[in-house]
């Protein structure tokens, strides 16, 4: 059976239009209350949120279907979304529910799940909670009705755990960070992650007014993180996005550094260690160079579809512990059960202290590939496998490459946008066929 809400990363949409409604919220909320209820047990379900303004409106909802339900509520507030991975695990409930749209506008949002291992529901459980969203609410009587209080402390639960990842012993005092928390999830937990293990920190988009969240900030927009960084002489800049699950860095020099990169540091310090179990497992559209850099190193590299479900899948599968995506969506296996912005970043942290090696270094044993993505806005879903003539013009695309670089067209699971990535050896080449490549599709899908 295909699902009709949930995608790659939950059910997310612009708010006010279907499914991203109260009135669906609330029999969302009801829906995953009786699935996860067993008999006469009510479940337990959390719900954190991220800080933009529609997220008050649907905790209200959720919070009202769940009970409807005679689900028990436990509210964590504005909280990272790997934190309620984490505390879905640690407070043993049955559900963790994450009202986010990520690293997307203020005016989006949607849900995503956490099961009671801390990891994303499996395709069979969000099957199961549409066919309950087709059944009539009927609310329990009166004397079952779920209750619901908040966790005052959740914060610095989460904290705690982050600097648990952090390698015993050592600690961050002599580095400078500046953070950006994309006036976002993290704002009020990051900064004190790193200033208690010791770091000098000072922070950008740290005031969420419900607005601004992911607004010229974050891992998507980081130009006010590296001028920050060069302006402070800051060792390194680290960038998160809205709900705190991506991360990307700034080196010295203030030069942004992907996720492939990071990705890449990671793997290779594992490596050093004899603690990279495996190989590593990026997506479609991982930089070759970093394929080519773990090659290097004697290991295994796997590329699964992109979205991190996907990266998990692998992972797996194949007993790995890390992967990740250019976007910055690290998953340490070995530290955590989901990717976590803030605790990819103090692995990378790690791998400076133990080699006593500026980020800068870390970063030269892997040789970026040019490449370039275009976002094409599509006014309607489209199946490429349909459109002969967008086919036509990828494959003459790809014949000027001669075999030295990679073309990938990829529908985003999200936000109606078709992803065009050209990946070559020279600049101006892949930069050239990319504009062109994405202007034929945008004229071939219009018609």
């Amino acid at each position: 059976m295909s699902k009709q809400y949930f995608g790659t990363d939950g059910i997310r949409g612009k708010v006010g239009v279907d499914p991203i409604t109260p009135d669906f919220m609330l029999k969302l909320g009801w829906a995953v209350g009786k699935v996860f209820s067993k008999g006469t047990i009510p479940a337990r379900v959390l719900i954190g949120k991220d800080t933009r303004i529609s997220g008050y409106m649907f905790e209200s909802v959720l919070e009202a279907g769940l009970s409807a339900a005679g689900t028990e509520v436990l509210l964590l507030g504005p909280m990272p979304t790997p934190a309620i991975a984490y505390l879905t695990r640690t407070f043993r409930a049955d559900v963790g529910i994450v009202i986010s749209a990520s690293h997307n506008p203020h005016d989006d949002n949607g849900i995503k799940f956490f099961c009671r291992q801390g990891k994303k529901l499996s395709d069979s459980v969000e099957l199961e909670i549409e066919s309950m969203l087709a059944q009539p609410l009927k609310t329990v009587g009166s004397e079952l009705l779920g209750k619901a209080r908040r966790v005052d402390d959740a914060g610095g639960r989460y904290i705690e755990f982050c600097k648990s990842t952090f390698g015993r012993g050592l600690d961050l005092r002599g580095l400078k960070i500046v953070l950006d928390c994309a006036n976002g999830a993290t704002y009020h937990v990051a900064p004190g992650v790193f200033r208690e293990l010791g770091a000098s920190v000072s922070t950008l988009a740290i005031h969420p007014d419900g607005l601004n969240i992911n607004l010229n900030c974050g891992s998507t927009q980081p130009e006010a993180l590296q001028a920050e960084v060069l302006k402070q002489k800051a060792d390194l800049g680290i960038a998160f996005d809205g709900d705190g699950d991506r991360v990307i860095m700034v080196d010295s020099q203030g030069n942004r550094i992907d996720g492939d990169q990071l990705l890449y540091v990671l793997a290779d310090h594992r490596y050093r260690k004899a603690s990279l179990c495996g190989g590593v497992v990026g997506t479609l559209m991982s930089n070759l160079g970093l394929e080519r850099g773990i090659a290097a190193m004697g290991a295994e590299f796997v590329r699964a579809r992109v979205g991190d479900r996907y990266v998990m899948e692998q992972l797996e599968s194949r007993g790995w512990l890390l992967g990740g995506e250019s976007s910055g969506h690290l998953i340490c296996l070995d530290r955590t059960s989901t990717g976590d912005g803030v605790v990819a970043a103090l692995q990378v942290l790690q791998a400076i202290v133990e080699s006593e090696k500026s980020l800068d270094e870390l970063v030269l044993g892997m040789q970026m590939c040019p490449q370039k993505l275009i976002n094409v806005r599509l006014a309607h879903r489209v199946m490429l496998e349909e459109q002969p003539d967008v086919l036509r013009a990828v494959k003459n695309a790809e014949a000027s490459l001669a075999g030295k670089g990679r073309i990938l067209l990829r529908l985003s699971g999200t936000e109606p946008v078709l992803r065009v990535m050209v990946e070559g050896e020279e600049v101006s080449q892949v930069e050239q066929l990319a504009m062109t490549l994405a202007d034929d599709v945008r004229r071939l899908l219009a018609s």
